[in-house]
């Protein structure tokens, strides 16, 4: 039986723009969705906007609008970000819709009918300059548990304590910055405390359906008195007008505080979701299949571990069946800051033009089960996406779609040997791991799989050589079927991506002329299927838009700009006197010096912009012969993570007496020098290679080669 799930994400509150947090944790569970679909799960993903409470009130107040026309303002920037990234919920909704407004009361009114809610006379924080109660967030102190500084008045950022504002030390207004008065007010709670709640919440949260680390830090808030009885504090759900929210039924100038009509709003957009299909929510959710999924940040572990499940679990609705929580994204290393500058912006990202599916990619490699911190750093974003997607992916279709156009009209081949076949089964064999690694979220083990697959294919390429082949006579048999071999497995390498990587998917089930790929299809060949031309599919990534990315916008505070110029490294320095006149620094010629580096003194200062203009390309060896007429060539073809094999001659003979220990190097080239016609053929590029002045006296010539791990195409910088 297909699984029936229904999925959401935290709700983003309706105050401002998403920020890259929100993206990430989409795109999480976007996959993961994307995933399940392939694997013929019938899944159902929404979200909403959380619309209510004090901050959107004042925020609106400030603007000059009613909080209704706020909150339709922000959500109206939603779209961008969500289409821009392709991440497809099914539904997107309010907490401000009529929906939430009936599921909110309807839970209220079953949990006082259950004997769950009780009214008590409490002292609240007053502020006296602004003359309202102040709601929690708008109060500030020392944390009760670990005296951290600056947080708010419900829960501890830092040690996720949570607490009555009263407990705060050295309390103060948000809002005024005025130290609050106590006053006292009727509020409405919900008994966590009531031994039911108690007996169901130490089950439910030790149960499976939550991490193991999630489990345990919830484990710490059942806290035990000396006759062994459970204390759990109870709950405080309601919040007194002025307040923008639903309001608590029976109980004028009562509204619900914003945590208890936030979660609801997941059941209010499926209900809305539903609707569409002639469906009923309660119906829906009665379906014993039906599994309950959410994707949260570890910064709200307790108001889905705890108030959420025991709200339907004492209204009579079915509770969570997981909760899967992921940890925070920092950039290079540091916690993100608005005020610094040391975010990403996603609209920035997608406005500068940077692939969506570059940072889906780079993203997903980094996730993984658990409750851990992810870090964007932007030379790995750079060479992990060009090396994988590009240079290892990408690159299998670039080799061989041209020669099945030109040679065979599109036309795969029927009949492959056993190299070709058994490659493909050993791509087939490890469908069911990788589908196991989606469903358990370890995209990143996921990925490392493909990855590893792709290299298997990178192999088989590197050993036909299609591109010889395509100049041998006799060997059209042979070209064809090794470039059908590249092709199929080009095809089964995009099933097991799919999930990251939906636009791109969508662009090769085009080329290959394919239905949309399911994972089922991985134990199905192509056989005689005729494919269209192919057209280019991914581009590698532009440093100097990442780098502009990363720039740290007008106004940001002088740290933030420090250490962007710091990142830049010594490279900026190379700007020198040059860059200053604008005018480029001429090169000296070398004059021998024993004393000086090599045996010659540096050459003169170059500005930046002479450096990059130099690309400079990891390159693979593929063979190395000597040059009939010359005694000083080696003729190199080399692989530099293009459709094509490069050919170049390089003056490295004498040191080389034996070229075939060159094949299977890795080596740097100057891969932008203009194309060289010599008597003995066309260069294209230059290998870069030491040697001292004084050959006489310091004999040698060594071609540069890289650490283990460098991929052909990968740019030096």
């Amino acid at each position: 039986m297909p699984r029936k799930l229904f999925v959401t994400t935290a709700l983003p509150y309706a105050n401002g723009a998403f920020h890259i947090g929100h993206i990430m944790e989409y795109i999480q569970a976007d996959t993961w969705v994307r995933a399940q679909r392939m694997q013929g799960a019938q899944v159902d993903f929404v979200c909403a906007d959380d619309a209510h409470g004090a901050p959107i009130m004042i925020a609106a107040e400030k603007a000059g609008i009613t909080p209704q026309q706020f909150v339709a303002g922000i959500a109206a920037g939603r779209p961008p970000y969500l289409n821009g990234f392709h991440i497809a919920f099914d539904h997107w909704h309010s907490t401000d819709a009529s929906e939430n407004h009936v599921l909110a009361q309807g839970i209220y009114r079953a949990l006082k009918a259950a004997g769950l809610i009780e009214v008590r006379t409490i002292e609240q924080f007053f502020d006296p300059d602004k003359g309202m109660f102040l709601p929690d967030r708008f109060i500030k102190g020392e944390c009760p548990k670990c005296a951290a500084k600056d947080q708010y008045g419900d829960n501890c950022e830092v040690c996720g304590a949570v607490y009555q504002p009263t407990e705060l030390k050295s309390p103060y207004s948000a809002l005024s910055g005025a130290t609050p008065v106590l006053r006292t007010s009727e509020h409405y709670f919900f008994k966590l405390s009531d031994p039911r709640c108690v007996e169901f919440l130490e089950n439910w949260t030790q149960d499976g359906k939550l991490q193991p680390e999630v489990a345990n830090k919830v484990k710490e808030w059942f806290t035990r008195d000396e006759a062994g009885k459970v204390n759990l504090g109870d709950w405080d759900i309601s919040r007194d007008a002025p307040y923008f929210g639903i309001e608590i039924p029976d109980a004028p100038g009562k509204y619900f505080y914003v945590w208890l009509d936030a979660p609801v709003g997941y059941l209010a957009s499926l209900a809305a979701h539903l609707a569409k299909r002639g469906e009923d929510l309660d119906a829906y959710l009665a379906d014993p299949e039906r599994e309950q999924v959410h994707f949260i940040g570890k910064d709200i572990v307790t108001f889905h571990t705890l108030f959420w499940p025991a709200m339907l679990k004492f209204s009579g609705r079915k509770v969570p069946t997981n909760v899967h929580v992921h940890g925070h994204l920092t950039v290079s290393g540091e916690k993100m800051s608005k005020s610094r500058g040391t975010g990403i912006s996603p609209l920035k990202y997608l406005e500068l033009g940077l692939n969506p599916e570059w940072l889906r990619y780079y993203l997903c490699a980094k996730l993984n089960a658990r409750v851990e911190d992810l870090d964007f750093n932007p030379e790995d974003f750079i060479t992990r996406v060009n090396s994988d997607l590009v240079g290892k992916y990408i690159n299998i279709a670039s080799r061989a779609a041209g020669f099945l156009t030109k040679r065979f009209g599109g036309l795969l081949s029927a009949e492959l040997g056993v190299e070709g076949r058994t490659l493909l089964d050993a791509l087939r064999a490890q469908a069911g791991e990788i589908q196991g690694l989606y469903d358990a979220r370890e995209f990143g083990r996921a990925l490392r799989e493909i990855m590893a697959l792709a290299d298997k294919v990178n192999e088989y390429v590197d050993q036909n050589k299609p591109w010889e082949l395509a100049k041998k006579e006799g060997a059209d048999a042979v070209l064809h079927e090794v470039c059908s071999v590249c092709i199929e497995a080009f095809r089964l390498l995009t099933i097991y991506l799919k999930p990251i990587l939906p636009k791109l998917a969508t662009d090769v089930e085009a080329f290959l002329q394919v239905e949309p790929l399911q994972f089922a299809d991985a134990q199905r060949a192509l056989g005689a299927h005729r494919i269209a031309a192919y057209q280019h599919l991914m581009q590698r990534v532009d440093p100097v838009k990442v780098e502009a990315l990363l720039a740290p916008p007008e106004g940001a505070a002088p740290a933030a700009a420090a250490d962007a110029t710091a990142a830049k490294g010594a490279a900026g320095k190379a700007e020198g006197n040059a860059g200053k006149s604008g005018k480029k620094a001429k090169a000296s010629a070398p004059v021998a010096d024993p004393n000086a580096p090599g045996g010659e003194p540096l050459a003169a200062e170059i500005g930046i912009d002479a450096f990059t203009a130099v690309d400079l390309r990891i390159a693979r060896i593929l063979n190395a012969e000597f040059v009939e007429g010359s005694t000083k060539l080696l003729r190199l073809t080399l692989d530099v993570g293009e459709p094509e094999p490069r050919n170049v001659f390089s003056g490295i003979r004498a040191a080389y007496p034996d070229p075939s220990v060159l094949v299977g190097k890795h080596t740097v080239m100057v891969a932008n020098l203009a194309p060289r016609t010599m008597k003995f053929g066309v260069s294209q590029g230059m290998v870069l290679a030491a040697s001292h002045v004084d050959e006489g006296a310091h004999p040698g010539v060594f071609i540069l080669e890289p650490h283990a791990g460098a991929l052909p195409g990968m740019r030096v910088r």
